[in-house]
């Protein structure tokens, strides 16, 4: 079977707790689901089925791969706080430490990002799910949520491919899909655009849609939308 010419990127499905930070941890195993992209990693075990496919076990709200290196906000890349504005350490963590988690975990992802871009790929899609409303560290803080979002943060792949991939995705899913609302892109794609075309895509965890159809219409549309591509 010929794989799709695609790198898909998953980066906030993990639910390990670095062990460099374990006694310091205040979150419970619930909050730590809570912050990440619950559903993310069986919607998207599609390895089989693409090129290059790149994810890790460390959860979000320890290590952000969606964040700049030198974002130590709250919910920045080694945050303070969840997205729900819960605490996730006993006290502050030290330079060192957080020196060593963006060693051990952060720069590796972008590594691999970097190395999977060649010539066998032709679009990166940085993968997630999303609250069904926005939380308080949100752009949409309490508004009800779309069920796809897709997002190209203004440039970061050509504007054609990027409305094939909306239509695809609202065929498939069978309702609209919103472009750049409310997410336009996070620092993944913005980064890694220079090196080829990037992609976001958010899918909510609204569970009128079960996981098993999530995944089913992600596999559609990506399917569909290489097919037109590849041929044209």
């Amino acid at each position: 079977m010929n794989k799709l010419p695609l790198l898909i990127s998953v980066p906030h499905a993990g639910l390990a707790i670095p062990p460099e930070v374990e006694p310091f941890n205040l979150l419970t195993s619930d909050q730590i689901i809570a912050d990440g992209d619950e559903g993310a990693r069986e919607i998207y075990a599609i390895e089989e089925l693409v090129n290059k496919f790149i994810t890790t076990d460390i959860a979000r709200a320890f290590v952000d791969m969606n964040r700049k290196e030198n974002d130590f906000s709250r919910d920045g890349v080694v945050k303070t706080h969840t997205c729900w504005s819960e605490p996730v350490y006993k006290s502050p963590l030290s330079s060192e430490i957080i020196k060593l988690l963006l060693e051990r975990y952060y720069f590796p992802y972008h590594r691999q990002l970097i190395d999977a871009a060649d010539k066998d790929i032709i679009l990166a899609i940085d993968c997630h799910t999303m609250a069904s409303a926005g939380p308080p560290v949100g752009p949409d803080h309490g508004s009800v949520r779309p069920m796809v979002c897709l997002s190209n943060a203004d440039g970061t792949c050509h504007e054609e491919w990027f409305y094939l991939l909306a239509d695809c995705l609202s065929e498939t899913f069978c309702c609209e899909v919103s472009l750049n609302k409310p997410f336009k892109g996070g620092y993944i794609i913005r980064r890694h655009s220079r090196e080829i075309s990037w992609l976001q895509l958010e899918l909510s965890r609204n569970p009128s849609l079960s996981i098993e159809y999530k995944r089913n219409a992600v596999i559609s549309a990506l399917k569909k939308w290489c097919k037109t591509v590849t041929k044209s």
